[in-house]
């Protein structure tokens, strides 16, 4: 509704506990800014999420269908909600759903946000003005057949849903990028270590594509969390019941929302257990844990692998992306997977977060959904920015210290391992220790001892035969 200089600023909405001015532009109600006024928490909005607004309006836009086949709403009223519902999902008028995510009243805030904002673009579209609900009401016609209880962990489950795909994504590029390296550095031999210690040889190649099938996998188990979400209990209204929706509703309405949402949803067996179930919600965060410390595991690998750089192990090198010091002049930090890290710790912290939200519900429904939606939303987002940053910002970039690498392989102890075949355990042990204390080199204690000739060293030594051997 356009702004004009004889227009009064503000609307008078009513509810049950009394009168209260709303903006007169404002495409939201009365309950909406009492749960605005109320819940002050994150300062993180329902428009934060866009994922959560389309979900929504899918959600809204499959039942106005079903509610208009029941006979239950008019053709101007099934039309006036549906396209709001299609503005919504283009993404306008995302800034109306301004209710903080985290709030008590399991959603009702979030879901009354939603019926507002699609109430008063309907009337608008209808030629009404916001606010005139006695042509189109936000609960009477945009909630018909419909409860919190069903409408928004149905919706919250799309939204993850579309919140995992650019997430899969960047899992998917990060593996391709690792892959790229190791295959790149596939000529450069190294020592490889456990325990922080000295173990084998192997090349650096092999060392990344470790780290890229590491990560393989995690795309499909996504999938595989994204297909429990789809299990959904719309059309359960209250607690599972189906009270207040017509016979058949609930089919219905889960068919008009595959149809829209693209995604293969389906009715959960019983709606009763679904109502208050939040399994699916727990596999998704355990996920999302899974894969935050393999990549936590990850970051601190390339921080160990280019630490230094004179100092340090140095066999890599990470794009400097910024000065690292205030005091220190030349200092470059690894900055990128230590933000990275970071993100992880936040995962995996969450992750309990979650688990306690679930645990938390009592009886027919679960009131601390809204805590659990927020953090799977936000963790998606995180995970998926900080993906990009790694392979983007560090691991595209990073190059081999070669000549690092071939010094420590030279100098290490490690390389006896692959003698003991052929000069015995003890022998091999005595040679570690006098290459230890002398500062001597395996191969070269090896020759003074005649234990084995130049040519057979040489061909057990060989990269060949100690790194090719699977």
């Amino acid at each position: 509704m356009p702004q004009t200089n004889d227009q009064p600023l503000i609307r008078t909405e009513k509810d049950l506990l009394g009168a209260q001015a709303v903006p007169a532009t404002a495409l939201y109600g009365i309950q909406t800014q009492r749960a605005h006024q109320n819940f002050n928490i994150t300062g993180v909005p329902i428009s934060h999420f866009p994922d959560l607004i389309k979900a929504l309006a899918m959600v809204k836009y499959a039942a106005a269908r079903a509610n208009h086949q029941h006979g239950l709403l008019s053709d101007e009223k099934v039309n006036a909600i549906t396209e709001a519902c299609e503005d919504l999902i283009r993404g306008e008028h995302h800034e109306q759903f301004i209710v903080d995510l985290i709030q008590g009243g399991a959603g009702t805030s979030t879901n009354m946000n939603a019926n507002e904002v699609i109430a008063n673009i309907g009337l608008a579209k209808m030629g009404f003005e916001y606010g005139q609900y006695s042509h189109l009401h936000p609960n009477n016609d945009v909630n018909q057949s419909q409860s919190t209880n069903d409408v928004y962990p149905t919706a919250a489950r799309l939204a993850i849903i579309f919140a995992a795909q650019p997430l899969k994504e960047a899992v998917a590029n990060l593996e391709h990028s690792l892959a790229a390296k190791g295959q790149e550095f596939s000529k450069i031999l190294k020592m490889g270590r456990t325990q922080m210690q000295d173990a084998v040889p192997m090349t650096l190649g092999q060392e990344f594509n470790a780290f890229a099938s590491d990560l393989g996998g995690e795309t499909a188990r996504i999938d595989h969390s994204c297909r429990q979400l789809c299990e959904v209990n719309l059309g359960g209204t209250a607690i599972g019941t189906g009270i207040n929706a017509p016979k058949g509703y609930a089919h219905l309405a889960i068919s008009e929302l595959a149809d829209i949402s693209g995604l293969r949803v389906r009715l959960a067996q019983d709606l009763l257990a679904a109502s208050s179930d939040m399994g699916a919600f727990l596999t998704f965060s355990g996920t999302l844990k899974r894969l935050a410390i393999k990549l936590s595991k990850l970051s601190n690998d390339l921080r160990l692998l280019s630490s230094g750089p004179r100092t340090g192990l140095g066999e890599i090198n990470l794009p400097a992306m910024q000065p690292g010091s205030s005091i220190m002049p030349g200092k470059v930090n690894p900055v990128i997977p230590e933000a990275m890290n970071q993100t992880a710790f936040q995962i995996m912290g969450t992750d309990m977060t979650v688990t306690m939200a679930a645990e938390a519900g009592q009886l027919q429904l679960n009131a601390m959904e809204p805590l659990i939606v927020y953090n799977l939303l936000n963790n998606a987002r995180m995970l998926e920015k900080s993906i990009r940053m790694l392979d983007e910002l560090c691991i595209q970039g990073i190059t081999a210290n070669e000549a690092r690498c071939a010094q420590h392989l030279e100098n290490s102890i490690g390389i006896v391992t692959a003698l003991v075949p052929h000069i015995g355990y003890d022998n091999a042990s005595r040679i570690a220790g006098h290459a230890l204390l002398s500062g001597l080199g395996v191969a070269e204690l090896v020759r003074q001892e005649k234990l084995l000739s130049d040519e057979e060293l040489a061909a057990i030594l060989s990269p060949d035969t100690m790194i090719n051997n699977v």
